[in-house]
């Protein structure tokens, strides 16, 4: 009589899939609170951080592809999000849910704008805003580098594009169509040495 299966033998049941509701209420929120930008930034702790939808490792190679592809980041990574939880059809929940209340705040603020800048203390308003997104987005930077491999090609080549953009001022798609090529390149997976004389 054969032993039963351990239990580490058996196959682990799939976790059940994100719902749509779920997908869509969190970006709806996103989408209207997410002030002054630093939209990634909320996108992380709501996802990963706060629900454990994602790994770290797979949000950072979202963000990383929302930040080389054409458009606008924060949708393109909500794109990647939802196709990730729930294939094309999470992908459209995510970004209908991101977009609907911006769209209705900014009809409406839009029509409202002549009064809202004749408003003391507006503009100080939005420029605080913008601080708060400056230094979201500042964290969300520091949390992904403690994830990158503690290698010296990693820190180079986030050296290399942050003077040549941030401080050269150069155009950012040459820089990445150097950069990334070769940091690739240097990041990429060897087999250990001696492995193929075995």
């Amino acid at each position: 009589m054969t032993p039963p299966p351990s239990p580490a033998a058996l196959p682990s049941t799939p976790p059940a899939p994100v719902p749509l509701l779920a997908l869509y209420r969190v970006f709806f929120v996103l989408g209207l609170f997410s002030f002054g930008g630093g939209v990634s930034a909320w996108m992380h702790r709501e996802v990963v951080q706060m629900r454990g939808w994602m790994t770290d490792e797979a949000f950072i190679s979202g963000f990383a592809l929302a930040q080389i592809l054409p458009g606008v980041n924060s949708a393109n990574l909500a794109v990647y999000i939802g196709q990730h939880l729930r294939g094309a059809v999470g992908a459209v929940v995510t970004v209908v849910g991101m977009l609907t209340g911006p769209f209705v705040v900014v009809i409406v603020a839009a029509v409202a704008y002549h009064r809202l800048v004749g408003l003391p203390g507006f503009a100080a308003a939005t420029a605080g805003v913008a601080a708060v997104a400056v230094g979201m987005l500042l964290r969300l930077g520091l949390t992904l580098a403690r994830r990158v491999p503690r290698r010296p090609a990693a820190y180079a080549a986030m050296l290399v594009t942050f003077v040549a953009v941030g401080v050269l001022k150069w155009p950012l798609v040459p820089v990445v169509f150097v950069v990334a090529p070769i940091s690739i390149a240097l990041a990429w997976p060897r087999p250990p040495r001696g492995a193929g004389n075995a």
